[in-house]
């Protein structure tokens, strides 16, 4: 058995990456925040593939949940995962002016304190002998970051630098490596004339998709010579600086 946890795996990206998994052959485990379904497409391809599949409710804000999940996982399963897609985050606006300790402290919480504490967890209960692989998921904004969601940005570059800590600290057993995505799924404020634009603005002419980021995940899970790296699936973004947001650009005509 191949055992993948991939948390916020209900839903959008998680989601298409958890679909991936299955189609791989991999046993889900799928975290949610709150009880939920599981989106159809996902639903329907566990079905199709005869995947075993158990979801797991846990908020990261409370400060036992990266504990108690892993230990929840183990007892449901039988072992620990084989695999840790680390996709749950926190995002939220504020800027230079408008961020707070609150804001800063919630999404530290999820986009970074509960990924290295999930991955440490998951390092004392792998049994001697054997190995594991965790992949973050990041933003490609960590590489010309601007004042945006500073938040959000911020939080994710602390993961980004823990991702190169932790494979240091976790080797050889464990390989840590992370996937740095550009502008996969837009939210409603996006309308379809501005991600023309936005993708014309792309050194390849185009945003990455979904299906993108979980090839880049399959293939991070397989690659054993490996660790320490962050992989961008951005269509280029991350070669360019942005003077502001993906939402501020392209929107006015």
């Amino acid at each position: 058995m191949k055992l993948a946890l991939v948390t916020a795996g209900f839903h959008r990206l998680g989601a298409v990456i958890a679909a991936r998994l299955a189609e791989q052959g991999w046993t889900l485990a799928l975290h949610s925040r709150t009880e939920t379904a599981l989106d159809p497409a996902l639903a329907a391809t566990v079905t199709r593939h005869t995947t075993a599949c158990h979801g797991f409710v846990s908020d990261f804000h409370d400060g036992d949940a990266a504990s108690t999940l892993i230990g929840a996982v183990a007892q449901h399963f039988g072992s620990v995962p084989d695999l840790l897609v680390n996709n749950a985050s926190q995002f939220g606006w504020d800027d230079p002016v408008t961020i707070s300790s609150t804001a800063l402290m919630e999404h530290y919480a999820v986009n970074a304190t509960v990924p290295v504490l999930l991955a440490t967890e998951l390092a004392k209960r792998l049994p001697p002998g054997e190995s594991a692989t965790i992949i973050n998921i990041l933003d490609q904004r960590i590489r010309h970051p601007g004042g945006d969601q500073l938040s959000y940005t911020l939080s994710k570059q602390a993961l980004a630098a823990a991702t190169e800590t932790l494979a240091r600290a976790l080797a050889p057993q464990i390989r840590v490596n992370a996937i740095a995505p550009g502008l996969v799924l837009p939210t409603d404020d996006y309308r379809p004339a501005q991600m023309q634009k936005l993708a014309a603005m792309m050194p390849l002419g185009r945003l990455p998709e979904p299906d993108d980021v979980a090839d880049a995940v399959i293939w991070l899970a397989g690659a054993t010579a490996t660790t320490g790296q962050t992989l961008f699936v951005d269509g280029g973004a991350s070669l360019k600086s942005f003077e502001r947001d993906f939402m501020f650009l392209g929107a006015a005509d």
